[in-house]
């Protein structure tokens, strides 16, 4: 997205173990939106220990089922299969956000949430679309890639589009605006 927003940048992957940073946010009892938005922070403040005066971009998204459940990538296909039936003929909360870290503290954070209304998938219609879309969606923790075929998923969406696709794009530009990195 930054790309394509004609924004400079590089990338420094966080190196986090994910897993255990959720497991500790889970038995803390942290809402979802806060987990997307912990673990945002952790992964820039992880790249800002190796960039000192560089803004660093951090940046995550969780899909939360209804009563507050966290869904994970699926680890396989049959996995994707499984989250997708429980997806099907129901709503779901993407909370994506994006921390911004400059010399190991956050000086700017937007955690955005778009709610999802996937139609009712018959088993033939996953297998078909696991068939087009597997393992291109195995890192996508709704299964999906809103900008290609998975939009066929949905009846209704609430929300902007950059949050699906996993970082509220328009605050982060507004706030490198004000930081003079982007031409107001």
């Amino acid at each position: 997205m930054l790309e394509q927003a004609d924004v400079a940048f590089e990338i420094d992957r966080p190196n986090v173990d994910e897993d255990a940073a959720k497991a500790a946010l889970a038995a803390a009892g942290t809402s979802a939106r806060d987990t997307a938005d912990a673990l945002a922070q952790l992964k820039a403040i992880k790249v800002s220990a190796r960039h000192p005066r560089a803004l660093v971009l951090g940046s995550d998204s969780v899909v939360e089922l209804d009563h507050g459940i966290l869904l994970d990538k699926p680890v396989d296909r049959a996995d994707a299969a499984d989250h997708l039936r429980r997806l099907s003929g129901h709503r779901h909360r993407l909370h994506s956000a994006a921390v911004i870290v400059e010399d190991g503290r956050p000086v700017w954070r937007e955690v955005d949430t778009a709610t999802l209304f996937v139609r009712p998938l018959s088993d033939a219609f996953i297998d078909a679309y696991l068939d087009a879309e597997w393992p291109a969606i195995a890192g996508c923790v709704g299964c999906y890639r809103i900008e290609g075929p998975g939009a066929q998923l949905f009846a209704r969406i609430d929300g902007s589009q950059f949050t699906i696709l996993g970082l509220p794009l328009l605050p982060v530009l507004d706030y490198l605006r004000v930081r003079g990195v982007l031409t107001s």
